[in-house]
């Protein structure tokens, strides 16, 4: 499997571990509105890693996890049913890692490596 030049890893912050099975999908921004680039699911190491190509051109991305399909599958309520993280690619060939640390009811993100 190609690893996407952009790449997401999901932590469940209330369980401590990966957070297995949710949904990401990742778009970019044209002139029309947004475009689906790819999508998946992370793996039982809460990895989402063939999202897209191996290099795709600067610009506005987005990812947006299904976390209210995640948070039911486990019958836990959330206030977030989505998160969308909205970032730009400044520079071609270079990896972009969005990783998501996840609860019911509060969401962080950073500029991983």
């Amino acid at each position: 499997m190609t690893i996407s030049q952009i790449t997401t890893h999901v932590l469940d912050a209330t369980a401590g571990r990966p957070a297995e099975g949710v949904a990401v999908e990742l778009a970019v921004r044209e002139a029309s509105g947004w475009a689906l680039v790819g999508a998946g699911v992370t793996d039982a190491d809460g990895r989402a890693t063939g999202l897209g190509p191996a290099s795709v051109p600067p610009g506005e991305y987005r990812l947006r996890f299904d976390t209210g399909a995640f948070f039911a599958a486990r019958g836990t309520e959330t206030f977030y049913p989505e998160v969308v993280l909205h970032f730009e690619v400044v520079e071609a060939g270079r990896h972009y890692h969005v990783p998501l640390l996840l609860s019911p009811f509060a969401y962080s993100t950073y500029r991983g490596s």
